[in-house]
């Protein structure tokens, strides 16, 4: 994957970043790059800590979706992370990471 497959990606003011079963980088949008450098064709794994590994290991077995807030540097995020799909078989991960703001409305709809 490059970036000119996903343009639109990349003109996200949220990181985007891809990748495969093993948890190679496949993809990162400009955001993503600009956030957590270029580790493209690299494993995210060991960025990660013993904790984090068995969230991914267990999407990456099972699939589904792990979502969370965290306040990084005064700034706060909702993480987005959930499977990708090839064949209907679990591919890889997708992790949308965006800024939100300290107040935020919270609509109910029917």
């Amino acid at each position: 994957m490059n970036t000119e497959t996903f343009p639109w990606a990349d003109e996200l003011d949220c990181a985007t970043t891809v990748c495969d079963r093993e948890g190679v980088v496949l993809y990162q949008n400009r955001r993503s790059i600009e956030v957590n450098g270029d580790v493209r064709g690299r494993s995210l794994i060991p960025c990660h800590n013993e904790r984090s590994r068995a969230i991914i290991a267990r999407l990456l077995s099972d699939g589904g979706r792990n979502v969370y807030t965290i306040q990084k540097r005064g700034v706060r995020k909702l993480i987005y992370q959930t499977v990708w799909r090839r064949a209907g078989a679990v591919a890889g991960l997708v992790e949308f990471s965006m800024e939100i703001p300290e107040e935020m409305p919270h609509y109910v709809r029917s």
